[in-house]
């Protein structure tokens, strides 16, 4: 399965007060590890959306062999930024049967997240997979080929929710309660260091 990889890292970080896609771990900015992961995998090409405080971000994805896209209806919402990724990866490649979207602020996000994607979409032979934490459906999520054109339609800041949970004869999930953790806000950047450390 040919597949390329969306990373969502467009938004203005409001409840952080700093971009959050620039937040360290480890040493590298949260947008620098998710791209990574995501090149550390089998899916081509990467794809990072940016929007808010892009000409801050861009730099330091410069050495990275990934995509840019700029979205500059970023402040619509999310789905924006998946239509500009799903635009990006059809201009690239007519022939992917996949896509993966994923958010740029999952801290646990990893090459081994995106396998287990791909492993289940190949088991179930469902349409989408989504990662379910915190009990329910959400992102990344790999969605195949026919899905394309509806997520090149998505409006507001729901994204790809209706999706995820749709059907059970479409839609499959795989446990990641890692991913549940993500970082919004300062308190979730310093409890996560907290926990780094222990």
């Amino acid at each position: 399965m040919r597949f390329g990889i969306i990373i969502l890292a467009a938004g203005a970080s409001t409840r952080m007060g700093t971009p959050k896609q620039l937040l360290e771990i480890d040493g590298k900015p949260l947008v620098v590890r998710a791209a990574e992961a995501a090149l550390g995998s089998e899916g081509w090409p990467v794809v990072v959306v940016l929007g808010a405080n892009a000409e801050r971000i861009r730099p330091c994805l410069a050495r990275l062999p990934a995509l840019i896209a700029e979205n500059p209806t970023w402040a619509e919402g999310m789905a924006s930024s998946i239509r500009a990724g799903i635009t990006t990866l059809r201009q690239f490649s007519r022939s992917l049967d996949a896509a993966v979207v994923a958010l740029c602020d999952q801290a646990a996000f990893a090459p081994k997240t995106i396998a287990q994607l791909v492993e289940a979409q190949r088991t179930s032979g469902r349409s989408i997979v989504a990662a379910r934490y915190a009990g329910k459906n959400g992102a990344p999520a790999l969605f195949l080929r026919e899905h394309f054109a509806t997520l090149a339609a998505l409006t507001g800041d729901a994204g790809a929710r209706a999706l995820l949970n749709g059907p059970a004869e479409q839609v499959t999930a795989v446990d990641l309660p890692e991913l549940a953790f993500d970082l919004d806000t300062p308190g979730d950047y310093e409890r996560w260091q907290r926990e780094a450390k222990t």
